[in-house]
């Protein structure tokens, strides 16, 4: 087979599962586009509505979406920027100073990711409620940041394991401190590695449920994605299209998220290169 029916066939394959991927985005779109009152789900796949900005409107004013909001873009922003300055620090301590059974201490930290989040529901909820940290948005703040820790560390870890040790040697040499060394020197070098983690934690957390629905109740420390699962039973229930088009509007920060980082979270993905 020549190169270009080759390069023509793998062209066709990613079209074909491009618009495989697409199809829930089409649905997703066109059903949020009709009013609540022409909507069918026996005509879901046909585009016959043009009420998207309407039914965004009605979202927003009957979900009081905007408290929500404001609470998510702070855990989305405090928790996995604390998440990465700590598992950067954890990656500098194993890694650059040789910290005494750091191994060991690495598998303590990540070893937080092996039990499904599920289990320790309860456990949370009921430390949360003896010690008065339900339904705040710092206890939302401690949470997100604690489980966003061990994945930080895993791949800072494994980032400045790419960097010689004579850099360190060198600062050292220089009559550099342990501190200055990890702020002005690696943490520069790792900027797009931190970049990267901070995405995808930042994203989690942003599209978080279940502990949304287990810590939190009111509407001004609710994340916004429990706000939205609420929509048709805690107020009075929205129609489909209105919610569709709630899922739309909660999504868009996080797309916009992507499009202006996507550049550092591609090179933050090539661990190791600085």
């Amino acid at each position: 087979m020549s190169s270009t029916a080759s390069r023509a066939w793998r062209t066709a394959v990613l079209i074909f599962f491009g618009l495989i991927w697409l199809l829930p985005v089409y649905l997703l779109v066109i059903n949020a586009s009709k009013s609540p009152q022409a909507y069918d789900s026996r005509q879901s796949w046909i585009p016959n509505g043009t009420d998207l900005i309407s039914n965004m409107v009605d979202a927003w004013n009957l979900s009081n979406l905007g408290g929500s909001l404001a609470s998510t873009v702070i855990y989305s922003i405090v928790s996995p920027l604390v998440a990465v300055i700590v598992g950067a620090a954890v990656g500098f301590a194993i890694v650059a100073l040789g910290l005494k059974h750091g191994f060991w201490w690495f598998v303590f930290i990540f070893g937080g990711t092996v039990f499904p989040l599920q289990m320790i529901l309860l456990p949370l909820f009921d430390g949360y409620s003896r010690t008065g940290l339900f339904d705040t948005q710092l206890g939302m703040v401690i949470v997100y940041t604690a489980i966003s820790i061990p994945f930080s560390a895993f791949v800072m870890r494994n980032f400045f394991t790419g960097i010689a040790h004579n850099v360190f040697e060198a600062a050292v040499v220089d009559g550099a401190s342990s501190w200055r060394i990890f702020f002005r020197l690696y943490l520069p070098m790792a900027t797009s590695a931190l970049i990267a983690v901070f995405i995808l934690q930042a994203t989690f957390i942003w599209n978080d449920l279940l502990l949304g629905l287990t810590l939190s109740q009111s509407d001004n420390v609710r994340p916004i994605v429990t706000t939205l699962a609420g929509m048709q039973s805690t107020y009075g229930g929205a129609q489909l299209s209105t919610v569709l088009a709630a899922g739309i509007l909660v999504s868009l920060p996080t797309v916009v998220l992507f499009l202006f980082t996507q550049k550092f979270f591609s090179r933050g993905l090539a661990l190791g290169q600085y």
